[in-house]
């Protein structure tokens, strides 16, 4: 995603903002897809704007978690870090503690992450996971299923102060919040009969990953 100096993102909201004046403390989550940035500001009944941002990333230290050093466990790790999960299983509390364990990096540090957007149906994928539902291949297709979007995250004060505001654009409920209810239904459906029930030989399931000890560096898992 990051090849140049400058990338345009843009944010979701319920208003127009153009105060970039934020605590280095406060974390702003972004997408270079304005399309996204649209269905993720909405609601039912309620429109959002698409605030339009220029960033310039010189200098900042950014971890980028779809590198082809990192992989899904890594993400995975970050994300049970911080977002709540049902840990109803020995299975789910041993796959938390083992990934949280093995793969968790140094993620606070840096000015700008990128990776995939944690929201409901990613979310959903990494818990069938956690509880030995699904296996790591399919994980790893789940993520691609219809296009639901990476994000960047900015985190660090250095990372606000060269962000700069170009324009606001109004999110109307009434058009995209259909589109955000489709993509997402898509998703689940190409979930549940494609991906969800289709195992094949070898695959690799959480049980295996804590058994035989594999971390990121494993070819098994990349």
């Amino acid at each position: 995603m990051v090849d140049k100096d400058t990338i345009i993102l843009q944010e979701s909201g319920n208003s127009v903002s153009t105060d970039r004046q934020i605590p280095p403390e406060t974390e702003t989550l972004l997408t270079e897809n304005i399309e996204l940035a649209h269905e993720w500001a909405v609601s039912e009944l309620s429109n959002g704007y698409a605030n339009c941002y220029e960033l310039d990333v010189t200098n900042l230290k950014i971890l980028n978690l779809n590198n082809n050093e990192y992989n899904i466990l890594t993400w995975l790790a970050i994300l049970l870090k911080n977002r709540q999960f049902d840990i109803s299983s020995p299975l789910a509390l041993e796959a938390y503690e083992y990934i949280i364990n093995n793969f968790l990096i140094n993620y606070e540090n840096y000015d700008l992450i990128i990776g995939y957007r944690a929201d409901d149906s990613y979310f959903s994928f990494a818990q069938d996971f956690i509880n030995g539902t699904i296996s790591y291949r399919q994980l790893n297709n789940a993520m691609h299923l219809g296009g639901l979007g990476i994000q960047v995250v900015l985190k660090s004060k250095k990372a606000f102060d060269q962000i700069k505001y170009i324009d606001a654009y109004i999110s109307e409920s009434s058009k995209w919040y259909n589109k955000k209810q489709f993509r997402d239904l898509n998703v689940r459906n190409e979930y549940f009969n494609v991906e969800r029930n289709r195992r094949q030989k070898g695959d690799i399931y959480i049980q295996n990953i804590i058994d035989e000890e594999m971390k990121t560096n494993d070819s098994r898992l990349q």
